[in-house]
């Protein structure tokens, strides 16, 4: 391994993926011996939408620079990698959910990857290491598949597309000094979760969160620090250089044990009474969801609920074992204790469910 650069650039917070990453950057990964201590020396310089509230990020100390504006502003990016020769970038910013049209996807997960791109080359950052998804590779072909490195793309919608385009011009820029590692995480999860999380808490304390079909497809999932650490390996491992790994939790999960567990921990460590029932929607039903999508970012529209509806039934699971041969990840929390974390930390913060 080498030893972690001087500066390190963050795009992202304080989104809670970026946010937890500027943690983990200068106090270390507690869950992971390795990589537990503090970073005394470390500097961290994010790139902060304006109009964010930035409050967490102060909290970290002055031994984090905020620069304000966004991806599609050359002067601010300009500024965010400015006397950053040799650092390392890592580039977690981008839109899931936009609330501008599909137009927004397009604008910031691949024109603002493009111009963030050019700007390390031309600045002589070192490593970039770029947070993509799942999406680009799509859905897996059966309930028993497992998508690895060598999966081809299949853009999973106007959200998928914009991703595998940015993950491609990330991929193509390494070289001549400038090292690349692209990382796909799939459905995250835990603490500083966005309020569409908790409402799935929600959702399930009273019995209605969604089950399309028989729910025995599988997801993968990963939790916020089991990220970090591969985003922090990324940087570390010199073989990374140029590659692609999945990162994720150990094993993936089929719906029914994703609900089954968020219930159990609920009630035996939170005491919250449960409905244990289920909202039981056919499989068409996501079917339905995946025309009606496809219809209307045809047009440029995108809908969040019919989105999400149109997945519910699909299984999307990955393989972490290029990412364990290569990079000695080891993700250290299972689901139960990401999901208990997730709940306390939402209790903590005065969040109801």
């Amino acid at each position: 391994m080498t030893s972690p650069t001087s500066l390190a650039l963050v795009t992202g917070a304080p989104g809670w993926l970026g946010t937890r990453l500027v943690e983990t950057l200068l106090n270390g990964l507690p869950d992971v011996p390795a990589l537990a201590g503090p970073s005394g020396d470390r500097r961290v310089r994010c790139l902060v939408l304006r109009g964010s509230d930035v409050a967490e990020l102060k909290k970290l100390g002055d031994r984090v620079q905020i620069v304000e504006g966004d991806l599609s502003d050359a002067n601010s990016v300009g500024q965010f990698v400015a006397d950053a020769e040799g650092a390392t970038l890592f580039h977690s910013a981008g839109v899931i959910h936009p609330t501008r049209g599909t137009k927004q996807l397009f604008e910031v997960n691949t024109e603002g990857t493009r111009a963030l791109v050019e700007a390390a080359r031309a600045s002589k950052v070192r490593r970039m290491v770029h947070v993509s998804s799942n999406s680009p590779i799509g859905t897996n072909p059966s309930k028993a598949h497992v998508f690895d490195e060598s999966s081809p793309y299949n853009p999973y919608m106007g959200y998928g597309k914009s991703k595998m385009l940015g993950e491609q011009l990330v991929r193509a820029a390494n070289g001549d000094g400038f090292e690349t590692v692209v990382i796909r995480p799939p459905w995250f999860y835990g603490p500083g979760q966005p309020p569409r999380q908790a409402l799935f808490f929600t959702m399930i304390k009273d019995g209605k969160a969604p089950i399309v079909g028989p729910g025995d497809n599988r997801r993968s999932m990963a939790y916020v620090d089991n990220i970090c650490q591969g985003l922090l390996l990324c940087e570390r491992v010199e073989q990374a250089r140029g590659q692609v790994y999945w990162i994720a939790d150990r094993r993936p999960y089929p719906m029914t044990e994703i609900i089954d567990t968020i219930e159990r921990v609920l009630e035996r460590d939170f005491q919250v009474k449960v409905a244990h029932e289920r909202m039981r929607l056919p499989g068409f039903a996501s079917g339905v969801a995946w025309l009606v999508d496809t219809m209307l970012q045809s047009l440029g529209l995108y809908h969040q609920k019919i989105h999400v509806l149109s997945e519910m039934n699909k299984t999307i699971a990955c393989s972490i074992a290029k990412a364990e041969r290569e990079l000695g990840y080891d993700p250290k929390v299972d689901l139960e204790e990401g999901m208990r974390r997730s709940i306390r930390w939402m209790l903590d913060h005065g969040q109801s469910i």
